[in-house]
């Protein structure tokens, strides 16, 4: 075991700094009010425990709690493996033991400690600690001498559960709150809600486990098309999935369908788009023939996990080949290429007023325009959700647009940073693509939801107006500031 050396507690609502993490040390804690601040040099017997990093192995946690030495170690997004001190079995990919206690809470990402409010952060100490740190001060002592590190998140998470089918539902702190596995939690919880893990005699084990790939399989390094999107679309799957024509008309197959659709609608996104891919003829491109190239590719992956955790091994044949076309139809209905042609099928169908859920094809077309609402819904959420949306997916298109210009490719439209704002990027989008899609949606299904989506997108779209004339007087600031400081002798730049 490491030796662990005396480092100021850290508390619980934050990561572990990058700086502890560079270099070989401990983190201590204790089971005192010294949680909340450096610990008394006189507490330092008391203590329950410590977490020492190896700079040689940054995934490894080494922990040691009342004298009993156990080795945590965090593969990515996987589950905690156990290890024991002179060595491992290998395990199989996505065999994991089911552990009571998540101990990676302390080994989050600091960077995303920057996009949550100071108040939020107070929030996440529920009242329970809270009662146990004025006990402490008043010198009470308390009953239980070990308290697990993430009771707190699991209760926060659990509690955002429970709201699920709220609208303003905050997937970025629930995705903390979960430790990054916001994918796996609400996807999960949502099979067990509608029951049909129950129904479908689906294994536990093989969910899980097909659930822990799902998570993996998406790049966690793309600022937009990551698990937290799929999460979020969904989320806004459910959402639409209890509204009254579709909650009285889908089948529990219908429902299965959607929810796994919508977490693998973006699976192994490489953060790049279909025309970037066809003119660096990237092998994806020349398989499916240049045509919905990201869109196969994503349910082809789905297929893939499917058969390999056998999720559906215990259906008959027929039936799982069935459900997989029926996933790939729903997947591929998301390729924004095609929107005007799914757009004008749907506004007919509104139109001449023959859509009937009673039919198994119209029932399945209205599930593929519920995706696709899902799937660009971030505009029709609240300002605070869809401001940062907005921001991480016009990141990502910027990136694409610096690895064309450094590869001397033409820029792909709304990727270059220099010709384009993050405010004209989304009001171009919310103009051409979000309003006639969910204008129709709300012909469809004219309920309190779809009213609402459409508020938060005209005060979304009014915000970025706003915010244009700003923008542009930053960029025409710079441009004169460019060429004066140009002008100025070398060395006197530096005043």
């Amino acid at each position: 075991m490491e030796v662990c050396y005396q480092l100021p507690v850290l508390p619980l609502d934050r990561p572990v700094p990058k700086h502890v993490l560079s270099r070989r040390g401990a983190i201590s804690f204790s089971s005192s009010s010294s949680l909340f601040g450096a610990p008394d040099p006189r507490q330092l017997s008391q203590r329950r425990g410590a977490i020492s990093y190896d700079s040689s192995d940054q995934t490894a946690l080494y922990i040691r709690m009342l004298g009993a030495c156990v080795i945590f170690k965090q593969l990515f997004s996987r589950d905690v493996r156990v290890r024991s001190q002179v060595g491992f079995e290998p395990e199989r990919r996505g065999s994991h033991p089911y552990l009571g206690v998540d101990f990676r809470t302390l080994h989050s990402h600091a960077e995303l400690v920057g996009s949550i409010p100071a108040r939020r952060i107070r929030r996440l100490f529920s009242f329970q600690r809270h009662l146990l740190t004025s006990r402490l001060l008043r010198g009470t002592p308390h009953l239980s001498p070990l308290h697990f590190l993430d009771e707190d998140y699991c209760g926060q998470a659990k509690c955002m559960l429970e709201k699920v089918g709220s609208w303003n539902f905050d997937i970025f702190l629930f995705d903390r709150l979960t430790n990054g596995n916001s994918l796996i939690s609400l996807t999960l919880y949502l099979l067990t809600h509608y029951g049909l893990i129950e129904l479908f005699q689906l294994d536990m084990v093989k969910v899980r486990r097909f659930l822990v790939l799902v998570q993996e399989d998406y790049h966690n390094h793309n600022p937009y098309h990551n698990s937290v999107h799929a999460a979020d679309v969904t989320q806004a799957m459910h959402c639409y999935l209890k509204e009254p024509k579709l909650a009285k008309s889908l089948t529990s197959c219908d429902v299965l369908l959607g929810l796994l659709a919508a977490a693998t609608h973006d699976l192994d996104h490489p953060g790049v788009n279909q025309p970037f891919l066809v003119k660096t003829n990237h092998y994806l491109a020349a398989l499916y023939r240049n045509t919905s190239v990201l869109e196969n590719h994503h349910w082809r992956s789905a297929v893939g996990l499917l058969r390999e955790t056998e999720l559906f091994s215990h259906l008959p044949t027929e039936d799982s080949l069935n459900m997989e076309r029926q996933l790939g139809s729903l997947i591929l209905a998301t390729d924004i290429s095609r929107q005007n042609e799914y757009l004008s099928k749907f506004r007919t169908h509104l139109d001449q007023e023959d859509l009937c859920l009673g039919n198994t094809s119209h029932r399945h077309f209205v599930l593929q325009m519920a995706l696709k609402c899902a799937d660009i819904c971030n505009p029709c959420r609240p300002w605070e959700l869809s401001k940062q949306w907005s921001e991480k997916v016009t990141e990502e298109f910027f990136h694409q647009g610096d690895i064309e210009k450094k590869h001397k490719l033409e820029v792909s439209p709304l990727c270059d940073s220099e010709t384009n704002s993050i405010a004209d990027v989304q009001i171009g989008f919310m103009t051409y693509v979000v309003e006639p899609l969910f204008a129709e949606w709300a012909r469809f299904s004219d309920t309190r939801l779809s009213q609402t989506m459409l508020g938060h997108l005209c005060l979304n779209k009014a915000s970025w107006n706003a915010m244009q004339p700003e923008e542009a007087e930053g960029e025409q600031a710079a441009a004169t500031e460019e060429p004066s400081s140009r002008a100025l002798p070398q060395g006197s730049q530096e005043c």
